[in-house]
């Protein structure tokens, strides 16, 4: 787990090392323990690292081969490398590490890249051939470790966090109007290539890109889950799919703790956290590290589930570590949390998880988490909907979406609108692809493939990486994603939501925290902006940056500040933090 980034000319220059260093200076937090840059003509790669496999200096990055001529920066973590690595060494190669990385460069030169079939696990990286002059770029199946790239002139740059290419100046910062009507629109999801800006594009999850010297390039997607069901499937029992599925999430928390440091929980006292735990726990893990975090009350609404997740942690015997956060600390540390963001993200919970994360790092390096579960199995309230829905491309904008387009126009000045509804048309033509064809299958897809990539687990990346924590999901193993996408889907819509999982979890966890309500990361004061909450969003927003940007038509700000709490979306999600928490993320990225 770390942060990469690079520079590839197409003009005859050298890559500027100066440059990388810049982008690794900006990306120090995702790698504490170390850095490294190696420039090699008109390609040049950076490296910032937390050690977590193979804590010696043999598993540096770059990491280069100069027998295989192969040069690789990567960020992540591949779980099954010791396989790998006993594969590879029986077909006669031999290795200066013993970590990960290397075991990516033996398999390259072993397989090419169809050697990104066999990974399991989390990654992003850039791969340079000495000898073609090719440079690979890979992202994981789903997007968990995150690539940005920038053009400049006949330049490509690229890292793990897009402030770190503003870090190096020549970006263009102008506003992507149609990622600024996803933003609006989807709950701030703005599906790859796109992002706020229009100078930064992110390479799509699942996807291998091959970069020639004269800078063309192709893209090729190597995963992508499937719904299809096979007759067997079809006649298979509720009984058979939750065996299936337990030695399918058993292997996957166990594949997870792969590590040469010790590896905790992130516990919000959900039933998807709680389980992993459990299974943990039955895996003989004693004493495990977990962790929760409560904030403050706000209008009547808790700002903590800490019942559940003291339950489970007594229940389990757990090292638990329970945080609170005082409104005012958490106020302060607000601006930190935005900058750290690699595109504005309006869900309260990135507050929760920056200042989890920094408690946590304190004390463990690696943690596994619940985040995937509700896309995967059918958690939110939209999927029910759509079992007996005979418009679901309407049915699922209506409960997902902040605003139609229609009301888009009434809330963004003239400059910024597109001439469609960007979102839904996205969301109409994923709808129509073939593969699956129950409604509720086709929203399970959508959100695997594209929201959960761009808003949870992103979230989730930025907010760990910022303290240098590594963040593990085991609900987003591939094998487990596969297996979800065969079960039919009325085994997922029981129970209220993740009927198959509760089941699973039955097994496992004290049946209180299954049938308990559905819980959010609860951050109340965001909801409700009040007080210095909403001094501090007016002062955003009324700025003399933001006149200059003229981005929200005054009128619909001016309704906002007057009374913020009557101005909820649909997911719960407060409009003026949505349009405020835009514009303080262009102000700490310096936009």
């Amino acid at each position: 787990m770390c942060g990469i980034c690079g520079e590839i000319t197409f003009d005859g220059s050298l890559a500027s090392a100066g440059r990388i260093e810049t982008m690794c200076d900006a990306m120090a937090p995702r790698g504490p323990d170390g850095a490294g840059v190696v420039v090699r003509g008109r390609v040049g790669f950076g490296h910032r690292r937390l050690k977590i496999i193979d804590l010696s200096e043999a598993a540096a990055q770059p990491f280069v081969d100069t027998a295989l001529g192969l040069t690789i920066c990567f960020n992540g973590c591949i779980y099954n490398y010791p396989e790998l690595r006993a594969e590879l060494t029986e077909k006669g190669h031999s290795f200066a590490s013993t970590g990960d990385t290397e075991v990516i460069l033996k398999a390259w030169s072993e397989w090419g890249p169809a050697a990104v079939d066999k990974l399991k696990g989390m990654f992003a990286f850039a791969l340079h051939e000495r000898a073609s002059g090719v440079v690979w770029m890979v992202r994981d199946r789903f997007g968990i470790k995150p690539l940005y790239y920038s053009e400049v002139g006949r330049s490509l740059r690229f890292a793990s966090s897009l402030p770190a290419l503003l870090a190096t100046g020549d970006v263009d910062t102008s506003i992507d109007r149609v990622a600024l009507n996803h933003y609006m629109s989807w709950h701030a999801v703005v599906p790859a290539p796109l992002t706020i800006l229009k100078g930064v594009r992110k390479l799509p999850a699942a996807t291998i890109r091959r970069i020639e010297p004269d800078g063309s390039f192709s893209d090729r997607t190597y995963w992508k889950p499937d719904f299809a069901r096979s007759a067997e499937d079809a006649e298979r029992s509720a009984e058979e799919w939750r065996e299936l599925l337990m030695a399918e999430l058993r292997a996957s928390v166990r594949r997870r703790m792969v590590a040469d440091v010790p590896v905790g929980v992130l516990l919000s006292g959900g039933v998807d956290s709680s389980l992993i735990v459990g299974l943990l726990a039955e895996e003989g893990q004693q004493h495990l590290a977990t962790y929760s975090i409560g904030f403050e009350a706000a209008n009547g609404e808790s700002g903590d589930e800490f019942t559940y997740s003291d339950l489970i942690a007594r229940h389990y015997d757990t090292n638990h570590h329970k945080i609170f956060v005082p409104s005012e600390e958490m106020r302060e540390n607000l601006p930190a949390a935005i900058r750290a963001m690699s595109e504005p993200m309006v869900s309260y919970d990135n507050i929760g998880f920056y200042l989890l994360s920094r408690e946590v790092a304190k004390t463990i390096k690696v943690v596994q988490s619940g985040q995937g579960a509700d896309e995967v199995f059918g958690g939110y309230h939209w999927y029910p909907p759509l079992a007996s829905s005979n418009r679901p491309v309407e049915d699922y904008a209506r409960a997902f979406f902040d605003r139609s387009h229609a009301t888009l126009a009434e809330h963004l000045n003239p400059d910024y609108l597109t001439d469609r509804d960007e979102s839904l048309a996205y969301v109409t033509a994923r709808f129509a692809e073939a593969g699956a064809d129950d409604p509720v299958d086709k929203a399970l897809r959508l959100d695997t493939n594209t929201m959960l990539v761009d808003d949870p687990v992103k979230r989730v990346d930025n907010m760990t990486m910022a303290w240098g924590l590594e963040a593990r999901v085991p609900f987003l193993d591939h094998e487990v994603v596969e297996l979800a996408g065969r079960i039919p889907s009325e085994h997922k819509l029981a129970q209220g939501g993740k009927g198959i999982l509760k089941d699973v979890a039955r097994q496992v966890i004290p049946s209180e925290v299954i049938d308990r309500p559905k819980g959010y990361f609860p951050v109340p004061a965001l909801k409700y902006i009040a007080g210095p909450y909403l001094e501090m969003v007016r002062g955003a927003l009324t700025s003399e940056k933001a006149r200059e940007r003229s981005i929200f038509r005054t009128d619909y700000l001016d309704r906002l500040f007057a009374a913020p709490a009557d101005f909820i979306t649909p997911l719960r999600g407060s409009e003026l933090w949505q349009v405020g928490l835009l514009e303080l993320w262009l102000q700490e990225q310096g936009v």
